[in-house]
Formats: C-alpha cells, sequence, structure tokens
C-alpha cells in the first residue's frame, strides 16, 4: 500500500513505512483550501490546512510512503483517525507518478468541496490567518514552517508556499 503526502505527511507521518519516493498527482494542486477547527485552529478562530483540491491541468508533487502489507491496516486506522476528524477530507485510491517512473495507486486525502470547511482565500488573507491560529497540535505557523521546508529540502519548489511563509514570518517578527 502507498500513501501520498503533501503537508504534514512529509514531515511527520506519524506510520512505519519501507520506502518513501517524491511522487506526482496530476489533476490536483496543494492548496490552503480546508479551515482547521481541531489541529491548527479552533471552532471561534480556525486556521488553514493543505488539502488537494482538484484542478484540470494541475499536479502536486510530494511524497509517496509505501507501508508493509502486515501494517496496512493499523496504518489506515491510524490515518482515518488523523485525517477524517472532520470529514473535510475524503480519502480516495488515486493514481501516482513515481520520480523512478514507477505508477502506483496510493491512499490519498483530497478536500471535499460541498464541505462547510472548504475556501478559497487570497494569498494575503491565508498568510493573516496563518500567522495568528493556534489549535490542538499548536501553532498554524509551524504547520506552513514545517512543510515549506520539508518541501524545499525535498527539491519539490512550491511558488505560493514559500511567499507564504516568508509573509508569515514577516507578519510575526516583532
Amino acid at each position: 500500500m502507498w500513501v501520498f503526502g503533501y503537508g504534514s505527511l512529509l514531515w511527520n507521518p506519524g506510520f512505519e513505512y519501507q520506502e518513501k519516493a517524491i511522487a506526482s498527482l496530476p489533476g490536483w494542486h496543494r492548496s490552503f483550501c480546508m479551515r482547521s477547527i481541531h489541529h491548527r485552529g479552533t471552532v471561534d478562530k480556525p486556521g488553514l490546512v493543505l488539502a488537494l483540491d482538484a484542478m484540470a491541468g494541475a499536479h502536486c508533487q510530494g511524497l509517496a510512503l509505501s507501508v508493509a502489507p502486515e501494517h496496512r491496516d493499523t496504518t489506515l486506522d491510524y490515518l482515518r483517525e488523523r485525517e477524517l476528524v472532520s470529514s473535510a477530507y475524503l480519502e480516495k485510491m488515486l493514481h501516482i507518478d513515481l520520480a523512478d517512473g514507477r505508477k502506483v495507486e496510493a491512499v490519498t486525502y483530497v478536500i471535499d468541496p460541498d464541505h462547510v470547511q472548504y475556501c478559497h482565500l487570497e494569498l494575503e488573507e491565508q498568510a493573516q490567518i496563518i500567522a495568528t491560529a493556534v489549535g490542538g497540535r499548536g501553532p498554524n505557523t509551524d504547520y506552513l514552517h514545517n512543510t515549506a521546508s520539508h518541501l524545499w529540502e525535498l527539491g519539490i519548489e512550491d511558488a505560493e508556499l514559500d511567499w507564504l511563509s516568508a509573509r508569515v514570518r514577516e507578519l510575526t517578527a516583532v
């Protein structure tokens, strides 16, 4: 079983894997399009977390993690508890392209565009929210900066995340 990570799964998978590979998911893009009311914000002051949003012609680069057959069920249980906490994500099996040319199916969590937590915000508004939101897993800024830095370490370019990370650092500098 493969799992596709594009946000916190890059730096905090939380499960045992046997192989990791840079991968690309066609037809989707990484976006701060989900209001976070649990992990990086609250109901009263939502933060933002990344989700995969469908977009024709787009592709999202991330990390594919291979799970051994004996860990499949416990990994799925863990991921469902972690990712499906508010039902804003949908679990899908999607085709991804590994950097070495292999094509595999991967468990992937994408945004439900009909869910109340789904949003489309301009980058500046995203930065303003991320700069101040805090949830059960800590500051929204940590989530943004960890994701941006791990993408950079993996050699994955994401201009929007780089801009957001720099802008949020400006907003939080005192």
